[in-house]
């Protein structure tokens, strides 16, 4: 810049540098907010920490196929925790970012294990942008070589499309989607088009035909949110395909279950 007298100064700008430090601040606000995000596994024994040997992967999401799984499987005990899941989003319940500290009460997200079936229970949500790493932590659980994948996922009814829809039923009904390496018959009629699906469930199944991995997705389509002993029910064709089911659960398992989600989803509680 010349001055009147003509000498020539330079001008020194706040701009650049400004900017410069905002990216900075950017940058580490990403950093921070990824690292808060990371989905962990915690290992319950130094004795089982994976890869654990697996013939049989069963995942469940929602209250419906956590709770089948619940009262159905776990209630007859001989399933040891092996591992829980830590993830914090907005709307997660579990535990806090990257939570370091001993295993909450309740995890959100668990691994149960007997024999050569694993077992994932997660009624926590897992946001999009998560999805992709929880799926790879749960599948890097196990050796994928000779593994089975069922993928158990609740969906609602009102999202269920088809011209000869079951009108003016309130009972659950099932649907599957499959891999190309899945080759063992199916419990239900596959999802028809122009159906998709969505979510946690969808992330695991579309892992799985990448990676070549035989997996089913089994969608319970039903009108109630909430676990149901009815809607419960009709997992048990798709379970009873990979694993044998004991006989039916004493009616104190099954209130206890419901009544857990029915005080969940009251407005005053």
């Amino acid at each position: 810049m010349a001055t009147f007298f003509g000498e020539v100064l330079s001008v020194y700008s706040r701009a650049v540098e400004e900017e410069e430090e905002e990216e900075e601040e950017d940058e580490q606000i990403r950093r921070e907010i990824e690292q808060k995000r990371c989905v962990e596994v915690h290992w319950l024994s130094q004795t089982d920490v994976g890869p654990l040997p697996c013939s049989e992967l069963i995942v469940a999401a929602g209250p419906n196929a956590t709770g089948f799984l619940s009262a159905y499987v776990l209630s007859s005990g001989g399933w040891p925790a092996v591992a829980w899941l830590s993830l914090w989003n907005e709307r997660s319940r579990g535990s806090g970012p990257r939570d370091t500290a001993p295993a909450p009460e309740e995890p959100s997200c668990v691994l149960y294990r007997q024999k050569q079936v694993l077992i994932c229970q997660c009624s926590c949500y897992v946001a999009e942008d998560q999805l992709f790493q929880w799926t790879e932590k749960v599948l890097g659980c196990v050796q994928t070589r000779g593994v089975r994948v069922t993928v158990l996922s609740d969906c609602s009814a009102a999202e269920y499309k088809s011209s000869d829809y079951l009108s003016g039923s309130s009972s659950a009904f099932l649907r599957c989607l499959k891999t190309d390496t899945h080759t063992h018959p199916v419990s239900c009629p596959l999802l028809e088009r122009p159906n998709i699906s969505a979510g946690l469930a969808a992330a695991v199944l579309s892992h799985c035909q990448v990676q070549r991995i035989p997996a089913v997705l089994y969608l319970c389509f039903s009108d109630v949110l909430e676990p149901d002993s009815l809607s419960m029910q009709a997992y048990r064709p798709a379970v009873s395909a990979v694993m044998k089911l004991d006989q039916s659960p004493g009616a104190e398992v099954l209130q206890k279950i419901t009544r857990a989600g029915s005080l969940q989803s009251n407005l005053y509680t």
